[in-house]
């Protein structure tokens, strides 16, 4: 897509400049912009948080990574693979980083069990919440479908096996993998998996991108799995 802002900056003097940029980029700290209007409405960066407005919604552009709750509670962040199994049959929140390693939070954020996602302290921060099912099925309606928004949510690059999407929506999911019930990492490059807030026959809903599919899998699974969480922005009332 071709974006086009402006930046001003002000310098000690009192002088203001303003830079005028055109071209595709993901991110930005401007007030606002309106991208060329190439799929059935607008989609608008925003600039209080990396986030994207995509039809009617507003989503981070980037997998949560805090470490509290919206209280202030630490929530857990566990390495062991015992440890990690254990606190999903008792229930507990936690969370780690792919392979327990840092750096993949960098790029990844962290990856959350079901627990944390529905804990009532709020895993979201303030003013967005965890997406549901009919949250995930609007967004996927309004880019063509399951069968074909995936590729738009894909970011344009870091997916293996030549499975990079076109990033047409500004959603930019990126492959961070996933841990098991029992502790093991898989398949970061290769697959995003993301969490819903909503329950289907004692499992977590969640849907998932590969690089192998253009489609979007909206999925249940175990709710002690470790997944990506994107969060959406709470819609403010008229007065």
């Amino acid at each position: 897509m071709n974006i086009q802002t402006s930046f001003k900056i002000l310098f000690l003097s009192g002088a203001i400049f303003t830079i005028i940029f055109s071209g595709p980029f993901s991110y930005t700290s401007a007030a606002r912009i309106n991208n060329s209007k190439d799929l059935k409405s607008d989609i608008t960066v925003l600039n209080e948080q990396p986030s994207v407005k995509i039809g009617e919604q507003v989503w981070m552009k980037e997998n949560l990574d805090v470490s509290v709750f919206r209280n202030g509670d630490a929530i857990e962040e566990i390495t062991n693979n015992a440890d990690w199994e254990k606190a999903g049959l008792e229930g507990k929140p936690a969370w780690c980083y792919y392979n327990n390693d840092p750096e993949n939070g960098k790029k990844f954020g962290k990856l959350y069990n079901w627990y944390a996602v529905n804990d009532p302290r709020g895993l979201a921060p303030e003013g967005w919440r965890i997406p549901d099912d009919s949250d995930w099925n609007a967004l996927t309606e309004f880019l063509g479908g399951e069968k074909n928004a995936g590729s738009k949510m894909k970011s344009a690059n870091d997916w293996a096996a030549d499975g990079n999407g076109t990033d047409e929506s500004g959603f930019s999911a990126l492959p961070g993998g996933y841990r098991y019930y029992y502790g093991n990492f898989n398949v970061k490059d290769y697959n995003c998996y993301m969490w819903s807030s909503d329950e289907s026959e004692g499992k977590a809903r969640y849907v998932s991108l590969g690089s192998a599919f253009g489609s979007v899998n909206r999925l249940a699974g175990y709710k002690e799995y470790g997944f990506s969480v994107r969060c959406i922005k709470l819609k403010i009332s008229p007065h």
